[in-house]
């Protein structure tokens, strides 16, 4: 199961980046996510650096913590980590920002890993979560947009 969703930002990418790519920022914009923190010593974004999320499922619970490890940071142009259960990856989220008339297109995606279990779950209800991470995903974009633009005009 994956999806994604991208929105404009009249903003640049760098901006843009700096914003999603430090993980302390992610309560700020996430419908879910209340908050997180490097790990392991860690104080910013980097390949193979782990954080924890702070969840909130659905916006009213179950309530946990997720472990994630940075798969993709390139500045200005993407940032990925993957969920991590135990040392295995069941969730990869990414943003790509590409320049566009302007400004940026955002694209943030997810896609959960293939096995057995995801199958499963994709049959069992797993459509209505993917309905719910695109929304998720607008939303959360829709709140950076607002803070970048905003920025980009009061400069």
């Amino acid at each position: 199961m994956q999806g994604s969703v991208t929105v404009f930002m009249a903003a640049p990418a760098e901006r843009i980046w700096e914003l999603v790519a430090d993980v302390r920022n992610t309560g700020k914009f996430s419908p879910e996510t209340f908050e997180a923190e490097w790990l392991d010593g860690a104080t910013g974004p980097a390949l193979g650096a782990r954080f924890r999320g702070h969840v909130r499922r659905n916006e009213v619970g179950p309530v946990y913590w997720t472990t994630c490890r940075v798969t993709a940071c390139e500045p200005g142009r993407e940032f990925g980590f993957e969920v991590l259960v135990g040392d295995r990856a069941v969730n990869n989220w990414h943003y790509r920002l590409a320049s566009s008339d302007g400004g940026t297109d955002v694209t943030e995606s997810f896609r959960l890993e293939g096995n057995p279990l995801t199958a499963l779950y994709s049959v069992l209800g797993g459509q209505l979560r993917r309905r719910r991470n695109l929304r998720d995903m607008r939303k959360t974009l829709e709140r950076i947009k607002v803070v970048v633009e905003d920025d980009a005009q009061h400069r």
